[in-house]
């Protein structure tokens, strides 16, 4: 697009299907490397990527030329046909539907980069469910419970 100057940025998290601890440490590395490159690919920036066993994190500078639902499509479809075909586990891995979407400011990007990456320290002190009932709020992000993640309680 000519003329067209956009600075957008998105962190993205979402979550395996049931909530169920899927993503092992062992695996995590090239499952990054792989939602790196799907990201690459659809010309958009990865600044931060973790997955947790059960969910991801990512912070993403979009374009204006692709929607985020179709960017999280993309990773979703691309990244869970990617860990089957690695066959990581005796079941058929999938995403849970739905997808989380904040936006930042340039001068967030640093402590959003920071705070994806310590996923692990973080989560030891809260659960993702208080996590990203916490992103619904700070973002003032109205929600019906029922239609949020399938919540696996430790």
């Amino acid at each position: 697009m000519a003329n067209t100057y956009t600075q957008i940025y998105v962190q993205i998290v979402f979550a395996v299907k049931g909530r169920q601890n899927l993503i092992s440490k062992e695996n995590r590395e090239e499952l990054h490397k792989y939602i790196n490159g799907i990201v690459s690919n659809r010309k958009q920036r990865l600044y931060a990527v973790f997955a947790m066993p059960d969910h991801v994190h990512l912070l993403i500078s979009m374009s204006p030329a692709m929607s985020i639902s179709d960017l999280v499509r993309d990773i979703k479809a691309g990244s869970s046909k990617f860990i089957n075909d690695k066959k990581w586990m005796n079941e058929k891995f999938n995403w849970q539907e739905g997808y989380g979407a904040f936006s930042y400011s340039k001068s967030g990007v640093d402590h959003v980069i920071k705070y994806i990456l310590n996923q692990e320290e973080h989560h030891q002190k809260k659960s993702f469910k208080e996590e990203y009932l916490e992103f619904l709020q700070k973002f003032e992000i109205e929600y019906d419970f029922q239609y949020l993640f399938e919540w696996i309680e430790n």
